[in-house]
């Protein structure tokens, strides 16, 4: 009797024994679960910390991202006139050193820019964008930008100027009408229509004539790239939980995106087929044309015109010294081991690669030209006075010229000091940004490896250390 009741004692205190166990793995695993939960919430979170720099105060796994539900403008000045011109946000999990200070934009942007070179990386990105220069990495994005160079001289620009001219008359036979007509219009719908028939005739070889027809099948695809939300529920999960959501969105099925990028990409497949067999004096002088010829090898760049300071063409030399852009001042500064100015560019451009430089021009050239042209014009409009001199310097030019080109237009001194001065206040890119290739020191500021590096242009544009009365418009500031 006494075994039998050891027996089941013994059985219950095993069976005790084994529950007890289950319920302690269970509450070990959920313990673990909630640190390591805890650690991947909180933990990115204190990078920007751990290298002095100051930051507002992020939200677990989302950062800093819902202070830009209203844009990014204004809670970008705000932070850097709380925390100082070098600072910092989070963008998801992604930590931004944001650098107002014009000596260390310097240093990142010239002086150490190879360290500099590349952009963000969205893990969720898929061709032909992928394939694009605002895509492209390191050695690839060299290649191709070296290859690209040339067919931006000014001798290129030239042949391109008649199909600008071009979409500039219809532009102008529509304004026309509108002025007639006496009645008040959307000139900003216009100026878009305008830019859209510009980068489909230059960039993608083909005429679209959006100003009449604005239902046309490239101008409705062309719009869904420009539908795109931060604050969509996939984004702030892609944001939140990066390596988990990043390959889910780039193979889940995108119904919307697969058209139109089988759109474009059908588009330049069949013109570049036309052209394939179209005699070489046929063939449209467009910057697609000239993509081609780089792949074929007719007009080839060496890594030579990396150096793009160095660039002069025949034609333009003899007229006039031009400063180099900001965006050439990126490219001027190869590494010195690789010896690109006699090292030939022996690999061309391929197919996919030039869907992805047409893209660029959508993406790129769209929004921004029609806002900067539809901005010059509200200004001018509160500004009588320098509509007037505008007026008078743009009669005064065709008193000696039939019409604008890419060398006489150059005369146009202020209006170039206008449009200048709208940029400054408008400006299209108030922010871009780069990835630190290896860890750095930029006046006194470490900077570790795959740190995001942002240029706040837009504050510099209303800084009041660098510009009187930032938010007066005044061209004569760029006489």
């Amino acid at each position: 009797m006494f075994s039998t009741m050891e027996d089941t004692a013994g059985g219950f205190l095993s069976l005790f024994n084994v529950e007890f166990s289950r319920t302690s793995v269970t509450l070990t695993l959920l313990l673990v679960f909630l640190c390591l939960f805890y650690w991947y919430s909180v933990y990115p979170f204190s990078v920007l910390s751990r290298h002095g720099i100051k930051h507002p105060k992020p939200v677990p796994f989302f950062g800093n991202i819902f202070m830009f539900r209203e844009g990014f403008f204004k809670p970008l000045t705000d932070i850097i006139n709380t925390h100082g011109r070098v600072c910092g946000y989070y963008l998801g999990r992604r930590p931004v050193v944001v650098i107002a200070d014009p000596d260390m934009l310097r240093q990142v942007m010239v002086k150490d820019f190879s360290n500099f070179t590349n952009r963000i990386k969205f893990r969720f990105a898929t061709k032909p964008t992928t394939d694009s220069l605002l895509m492209l990495r390191n050695e690839q994005w060299k290649r191709v930008r070296s290859i690209l160079t040339p067919s931006f001289s000014a001798a290129k620009m030239k042949e391109m100027a008649p199909l600008i001219n071009t979409a500039a008359d219809a532009l102008m036979n529509n304004l026309n009408v509108h002025a007639e007509s006496g009645e008040a219009f959307d000139i900003h719908r216009c100026f878009g229509c305008f830019t859209m028939d510009v980068i489909a005739s230059v960039a993608f070889g083909t005429q679209v004539d959006s100003q009449n027809n604005p239902d046309d099948p490239f101008v409705r695809h062309a719009q869904l790239f420009f539908s795109f939300s931060f604050f969509r529920p996939l984004m702030l999960f892609l944001i939140a939980f990066p390596a988990i959501f990043s390959p889910l969105a780039r193979f889940l099925p995108n119904k919307r995106r697969d058209q139109m990028n089988g759109f474009f990409i059908n588009i330049i497949q069949r013109i570049i087929k036309q052209r394939e067999e179209q005699p070489p004096h046929q063939r449209r002088r467009d910057f697609l044309q000239l993509m081609l010829d780089a792949r074929t090898g007719q007009d080839i760049a060496s890594l030579e015109h990396f150096n793009t300071e160095k660039q002069t063409d025949e034609n333009d030399h003899r007229s006039q010294q031009t400063q180099p852009s900001a965006s050439e001042l990126e490219n001027s500064h190869p590494r010195p081991e690789e010896s690109p100015m006699k090292r030939p560019q022996k690999k061309m451009i391929t197919e996919e690669e030039i869907v992805g430089q047409a893209f660029v021009f959508l993406l790129a050239g769209y929004e921004t030209s029609s806002n900067t042209l539809a901005f010059t014009c509200y200004l001018l409009a509160l500004h009588p006075e320098c509509q007037r001199k505008v007026q008078e310097e743009v009669d005064e030019f065709f008193t000696r010229h039939e019409s604008p080109d890419y060398i006489n237009v150059q005369e146009l001194k202020y209006l170039d000091m206008v449009v200048s001065e709208a940029l400054r206040l408008y400006p299209p890119g108030f922010r871009f940004a780069r990835e630190v290739d290896h860890d750095c020191v930029v006046n006194g500021q470490f900077l570790p490896k795959g740190m995001t590096v942002e240029i706040p242009a837009g504050f510099l544009h209303y800084d009041p250390e660098h510009w009187s009365e930032p938010e007066k418009f005044v061209p004569e500031r760029f006489c």
